[in-house]
């Protein structure tokens, strides 16, 4: 019976009888498209435009009220999908976060009071390696209105000592209402054995967790830290199935210890990674707060299942190459963490994976710039005036069913590896983790996923990175592998004075070799090799062209039919004018036809191993 038909006995009617005329209107662009009749497409085309994420989910083309699902129950009510704290205010809606620990002391503490008087309203402190002396924590502290802003230290190995000081300091601190101050210790044993991170040991780490749970005030000792994972190529998914592994670990370990279910999941916040894919970010915390909430009624305590969640925008979306557009992808991670319901939103400054003054910018302007990109959707969007905006969209109660269970599924294959621990130590986490960020690395390389100003769109006109700048980072950001192509370029145009290049070749009339040759120069550009076009070349023509250009690399671009006509007896002009490599804009089979020397010696098409070919071709000029 097709979709929309109300005839039969016992068939309900279709609750979107629009959907059939819909259907038939993708099949007929579809078909236009692919150049096919609209009979020869599958039954169901529309589902010829569903993409597949890297955790196996179909993203569906549109959504309606077919896909509609039960609503959830309101926020603070398990199982607290829609957000853990039914009493948020909606002036203040989510928490500002900023990292603080850079330089001294004293110049610590007026960073702090200086975001905390310009917006931000919880502090992330750097102590130790990651920031001040542990023994300067006061100092740091000073003048900082607890009760108004969350503190969560940042200290790695020196945790213990550190949340020392910070009780030290809390115990000096003068106000009747304890439980309103709320601090997170930052002990993350599990999650920086991961990520090869000095932390507290384990018995180190339940020992703090005791004595915070005797602390007056809301003190959680431990930071389930999905952002390991993340940083390592997960999918969401994975990265929300790990963490809640890794939080179902540090339960059995405070148990064991003899701490009492509640107060053990009082114990634990969990940070994820925020990225500009505003709707899958959304997702994400919507899942993982459903994901909690079953194991806390797994374990008898569903109405501890709702621990803070902090976001952080990714550090593997951002770019060092074009990174002002990094503004606008730390603008979507902010608003999918906020409208998913994180607790608190912390925004990487712009140029947070260049060495700071690389862009000849301050830390104070790229730190604003982070700031105020959350108070504009704060204070002038007004995002946090409304709980879980997100909530009865067909597309996002879905995904976040859908989300759920497969990382449910993967929490369970790392269960069954023994847990987490096991799953660590046997490298089964490392494993699958390792698949997902090499399937995303193939996708970038053969651009199928783009990064803007990297492998799409470059800018080779910008400034040259500094030696230290283009030294590797700790973390796989999705362009690395082009950004060190561009990191070749540079280096050879230091040493060179020009940048290595390559000549185009246009064939025929501007209609004919037009789109060919704007996909030519971007491809070139992202691997930083310059293009010079010299306007439509005749045969006659090229060796001149070639010989004044100096360029070692040429690209034939134009129709496929010009090729016919003109491919080889063009390649043969360039050969003779000491042309190296010759490469032809088109399909492989475009180059098969020929042989012998008029033969180019490769192809540049939508889907090739951009960062392999470019390498070679790097090299081919001494890059």
């Amino acid at each position: 019976m097709p979709i929309g038909s109300e005839s039969g006995a016992g068939l309900a009617p279709d609750p979107v009888p629009e959907y059939a005329a819909w259907r038939k209107g993708v099949a007929g662009v579809l078909a236009k498209a692919r150049r096919v009749e609209a009979s020869e497409l599958p039954a169901e085309p529309e589902h010829l435009l569903d993409e597949t994420t890297y955790d196996g989910l179909t993203i569906a083309p549109l959504y309606t009220r077919r896909d509609e699902l039960p609503e959830q129950p309101l926020p603070g009510s398990f199982p607290y999908v829609r957000g853990g704290d039914a009493t948020r205010d909606p002036q203040r809606g989510w928490f500002v976060g900023a990292f603080a620990g850079a330089g001294d002391a004293e110049a610590t503490n007026r960073a702090i009071l200086t975001g905390l008087e310009n917006g931000v309203s919880a502090i992330a402190l750097g102590v130790g390696t990651h920031g001040v002396a542990v023994d300067d924590i006061a100092v740091a502290l000073r003048g900082m209105l607890f009760e108004l802003a969350p503190l969560t230290l940042v200290a790695g190995a020196a945790t213990s000592t550190a949340a020392e000081r910070v009780f030290d300091v809390l115990d000096g601190y003068s106000i009747a209402e304890r439980a309103q101050v709320r601090v997170g210790l930052g002990a993350a044993p599990l999650t920086s054995a991961f990520a090869g991170a000095e932390d507290l040991d384990q018995a180190e780490t339940v020992a703090l967790a005791v004595r915070a749970i005797a602390r007056p005030e809301t003190v959680r000792a431990i930071t389930v830290d999905g952002i390991a994972f993340h940083n390592a190529g997960a999918a969401d998914a994975q990265e929300v199935g790990a963490a809640v592994a890794a939080g179902l670990a540090y339960l059995r370990l405070l148990t064991n210890a003899g701490v009492d279910i509640a107060d053990a999941f009082g114990q634990l916040e969990f940070r994820f990674a925020a990225t500009d894919d505003q709707f899958a970010t959304i997702v994400k915390f919507r899942a993982a707060r459903r994901l909690w909430a079953r194991v806390a009624q797994v374990a008898g305590a569903p109405a501890f299942g709702a621990a803070p969640q902090h976001a952080i925008t990714s550090a593997a979306m951002m770019t060092q190459r074009d990174p002002w557009v990094n503004l606008l992808r730390t603008t979507l991670a902010a608003f999918g963490a906020g409208v998913g319901g994180a607790d608190s939103v912390t925004v990487l400054p712009f140029d947070a994976a260049l060495p700071a003054g690389e862009l000849g910018v301050s830390t104070t302007f790229s730190q604003r710039l982070a700031r105020n990109t959350q108070l504009l959707l704060l204070e002038e969007s007004r995002l946090g005036h409304v709980q879980d905006p997100a909530a009865g969209s067909w597309y996002v109660d879905k995904l976040t069913d859908e989300l759920a269970a497969k990382a449910w599924e993967f929490m369970q294959e790392l269960e069954t590896a023994g847990g987490y621990l096991a799953a660590l130590d046997a490298g089964v986490l490392a494993a699958r983790i390792a698949e997902t960020a090499a399937t995303r690395a193939a996708d970038v390389a053969h651009r199928r996923t783009a990064v803007t100003g990297v492998n799409e769109f470059p800018n080779l006109a910008e400034t040259p990175l500094s030696e230290q700048a283009r030294e590797p980072g700790p973390n796989a950001r999705y362009g690395a592998a082009f950004e060190a192509l561009r990191n070749r370029s540079d280096a050879y145009l230091a040493a060179n004075g020009a940048r290595p290049k390559a000549l185009i070749v246009p064939l025929g009339s501007v209609a004919e070799h037009n789109a060919r040759t704007i996909f030519t120069a971007n491809v070139l550009a992202s691997g930083g090799i310059e293009s010079v076009n010299p306007g439509p070349l005749t045969v006659d023509a090229i060796t001149a062209a070639a010989t004044e250009s100096g360029a070692r690399i040429a690209v034939l671009c134009g129709a496929d039919k010009r090729y016919g006509e003109q491919a080889g007896a063009a390649t043969d002009a360039l050969r003779a004018a000491g042309v190296e490599t010759v490469l032809l804009a088109g399909a492989e089979k475009s180059v098969e036809q020929y042989s012998g020397t008029q033969r180019p010696d490769g192809y540049l098409a939508l889907r090739i191993d951009a960062v392999a070919v470019l390498s070679q071709l790097l090299e081919k000029v001494g890059a």
